[in-house]
């Protein structure tokens, strides 16, 4: 593929697609966009990281080759745009790629981008694993007990972004249409939003959560919903994720209202995965204090979004907390922080969420070797109380490392 200004590496081979399957040269070009703010910070400790894992994993057999594109802020400056054609062409080119946070303004000026790569490429399962790593500080008293993976509905509900302003011609024409026809009063002051939520994107994100919950021998799938009042939104994603679990997935399920009944009276037998639901409010409150019951958990975008943010504070913050976000083949990797701004170039953040999205990468390309070496070391180096400010200052008598330093200690301990 020629790209307007982009030079791809000269050595690497590409990720191929070949009869529905990923194929992983030993060498794949993976491309990556460094991010505003704090990512070029991090971007570079995540490099250092992966780089030494994988030479350690694999004896030197296997080699990560990176491949730089743009968005963002360096978007803006190389291209006069945020979003470059050169960017989209080679995540489609090159199927799998990693990023560092970038800056979407509040109210005004651009759409976020990372909304953007999403729903253009159809990345439509935001996954969030949530775990906790021994000796962080928790502002809960059985951290432990959280071990969790959202699927997050990418594409649709609120990050459908279909909205007019207050006062506009088309929230006045969409009011006016209300009222005569459904009789539906709306104050005229109000901005207009529309949350689609479509059977085929419902379903597709529970057979997702689904099929993950039996390649990694987990337990519960749980749809969250707020079904009791969006009845044809929200509790048509519960009604629909029930059919893809019974429809598809008969001989692995069992439905809660079947749990309770005879012969099984609340006992799940073996080899089933137990597919229930929560109200969206209460879930909130049941990972705080019934949190070992969960395990995964398929939701809309804006139940995911708040979710899986609460769950990560639980574990010592986002800084902790990775991401992915995956359709039918292409996958896009990114820390569930934004850019920080103020701290560009201190050399200062804790740079685990994208490090540990970037084990979520090696595990999609079947590294996995690689990843949990990489797990591991960021265990050991939390425990030797060698982490940056955000979790130094909430330690007793410990002085934060740099973001570098962090990930210098993370390859020591390999």
């Amino acid at each position: 593929m020629m790209f307007e200004k982009l030079t791809p590496p000269s050595e690497g081979e590409k990720i191929i697609i070949e009869n529905g399957k990923m194929i992983v040269p030993d060498n794949p070009i993976i491309p990556f966009i460094e991010g505003d703010g704090i990512g070029p910070d991090i971007m570079r400790a995540c490099h250092r990281v992966v780089n030494a894992a994988v030479e350690k994993a694999f004896n030197g057999s296997r080699k990560i080759v990176w491949f730089e594109i743009m968005a963002g802020e360096k978007g803006q400056k190389i291209y006069g745009t945020v979003l470059p054609e050169d960017t989209y062409n080679a995540i489609k080119e090159y199927i799998v790629a990693i990023k560092g946070p970038l800056t979407t303004p509040v109210g005004g000026g651009f759409r976020s981008l990372n909304v953007t790569l999403r729903k253009y490429f159809d990345l439509y399962s935001c996954i969030r694993p949530v775990k906790y790593y021994e000796g962080v500080p928790s502002p809960v008293m059985h951290p432990e007990r959280m071990d969790i993976v959202i699927f997050r509905e990418n594409t649709e509900d609120v990050y459908s972004g279909i909205e007019w302003r207050e006062g506009s011609k088309e929230a006045l024409d969409i009011l006016e249409y209300l009222k005569k026809n459904f009789n539906i009063e709306v104050p005229k002051d109000s901005g207009i939003g529309l949350k689609p939520i479509s059977i085929r994107k419902s379903k597709r994100l529970v057979r997702a959560a689904i099929n993950y919950a039996i390649e990694h021998d987990r337990k519960v799938v749980t749809l969250v919903h707020k079904g009791n009042i969006m009845k044809f939104t929200e509790g048509s994603f519960r009604d629909w994720g029930y059919e893809v679990a019974v429809e598809e997935f008969r001989d692995k399920i069992i439905t809660e209202k079947e749990l309770w009944s005879p012969p099984h009276d609340g006992k799940l037998p073996e080899g089933k995965i137990l597919i229930n639901d929560r109200i969206a409010d209460s879930m909130f409150q049941q990972i705080l204090t019934r949190t070992a019951e969960y395990d995964v958990i398929a939701t809309m975008n804006l139940n995911g979004d708040y979710l899986s943010d609460a769950a990560a504070a639980q574990i010592g913050g986002l800084g902790l907390a990775p991401g992915a976000n995956i359709g039918d083949h292409i996958a896009l990797f990114e820390p569930t922080h934004g850019s920080a701004p103020k701290y560009t170039n201190q050399d200062k953040v804790n740079p685990s969420s994208l490090i540990l999205s970037a084990v979520l990468m090696l595990d999609y390309l079947g590294w996995s070797e690689a990843g949990r070496l990489i797990e591991e070391s960021i265990k050991k180096t939390i425990k030797q109380k060698k982490v940056t400010y955000d979790l130094a200052r909430l330690m007793e008598s410990v002085s934060p490392i740099k973001c570098s330093e962090y990930a210098t200690a993370i390859i020591d301990n390999l």
